[in-house]
């Protein structure tokens, strides 16, 4: 078995990437280590209408769950910033079927070329005189090997194919984000707004709520892996939200889903010598909001037509790669690494500090959500509070 790509993870990253590459000419084989795409699902599932048909994505109705008019930002006090869709970040405007959006992502994958097989494991890549050749698969208990020009790691959070390259992916504690959530049934969410509430009440991140229909949300919380103390605790932080609440006291869950996302600074080099990094796995997601979908489909898109334009040339080396390197960041890096510093300041300010910063933000507005824009707004109220994320202006 021969591809010239080999993609491990068939997530939106690896779906994208498979896409434009098969249309390319490229030949693609998608690995996907689970027994169904998109299953279980791992993800609060809000995106944004604005970017999904810039990546060659068709709005499909059989995936949207709920659309929304924009973001509520609640503050431990209980001030609210509401904010239109269009100008509220990758994460509002459309609540997914995050299982079927991957399934669909995969259809378009496979009506462009590309091979998918399931319920295969990668357990590591092969090499020929010291060069990425293909990956060792098993499958319902046999392995085989598969030869590719270049193999994609697009494995999400817990990414191998970049560390057995060689590429450093290593993250610090404080840069993993742990979640928890509940989807719940008989509930009052807000049927216009995807909420976030800040403070003292999720440690080191916040609590959401997107509304699947008028009865049902995505109910979840996100904390910082060093300010989990004990085993348990954040359940109860999540069950300390959701009582408190009485719209949501009295509902019934539906499914709980937890996971981890990378929250860390954009990192020093995703391609190598017949290896290249998208999505989760290059560390992509956006560190204050971990929503990862809208950077993983863009970066997947710029992936995908580099290696069709590798395919043609026959060169799958870490220098002709650098136009993906240098695509994805001139995309993300900026907003990356600005929003991975607020997040470092972020995680140390106290509710007071909340409450002022939304109470000034519901007063005065802002035209499009975004940490420069917020500190503008905030210069001339709390010069003092400025200071301390002077280097992000």
């Amino acid at each position: 078995m021969e591809y010239d790509v080999v993609i491990v993870g068939a997530g939106p990253a690896g779906s994208i990437t498979a896409k434009f590459a098969a249309e390319k000419g490229a030949s693609v084989l998608m690995i996907e280590k689970r027994q169904e795409i998109g299953s279980p699902v791992r993800c609060g599932e809000g995106i944004a209408r604005r970017w999904i048909e810039n990546v060659g994505i068709p709005l499909d109705r059989k995936w949207v769950a709920y659309e929304v008019e924009g973001a509520k930002i609640v503050s431990p006090n209980g001030t609210e910033f509401h904010i239109d869709e269009r100008h509220a970040g990758s994460e509002v405007g459309t609540v997914i079927e995050r299982d079927l959006f991957d399934k669909a992502l995969a259809r378009q994958a496979a009506k462009a070329g590309a091979d998918i097989i399931l319920k295969a494991t990668v357990m590591s890549i092969l090499k020929d005189n010291g060069k990425v050749s293909g990956v060792r698969v098993e499958q319902f208990g046999e392995r085989f090997d598969v030869k590719a020009g270049i193999v994609v790691g697009a494995d999400g959070f817990e990414s191998q194919i970049g560390r057995w390259a060689g590429l450093d992916t290593t993250l610090k504690a404080k840069d993993i984000t742990i979640c928890l959530q509940y989807r719940m049934t008989d509930i009052e969410p807000d049927p216009d707004y995807c909420e976030f509430i800040l403070g003292s009440g999720a440690p080191g991140g916040y609590v959401w709520v997107f509304p699947k229909s008028e009865d049902t949300a995505n109910v979840g919380l996100g904390m910082q892996l060093p300010k989990l103390k004990k085993k348990g605790e954040m359940r109860g932080y999540l069950d300390a939200f959701i009582e408190k609440d009485e719209r949501f006291r009295k509902g019934k869950k539906l499914d709980i889903v937890a996971g981890a996302v990378s929250t860390c600074a954009p990192i020093e080099r995703t391609v190598a010598d017949g290896i290249l990094l998208v999505g989760d796995a290059a560390r992509t997601i956006d560190p204050i909001t971990g929503g990862g979908i809208a950077n993983a489909c863009k970066a997947g898109k710029v992936a995908g037509e580099v290696l069709g334009r590798a395919t043609q040339e026959k060169d799958f080396s870490a220098e002709n790669l650098q136009e993906y390197e240098k695509g994805w960041r001139e995309l993300l890096e900026e907003d990356l690494y600005r929003n991975w510093m607020a997040k470092e300041k972020l995680v140390t300010l106290s509710d007071e500090t909340f409450d002022m910063i939304i109470g000034t933000l519901a007063e005065v507005g802002v035209d499009k959500l975004s940490i420069f824009n917020i500190l503008k707004v905030m210069e001339d109220r709390h010069p003092e509070l400025v200071e301390e994320f002077a280097d992000l202006l």
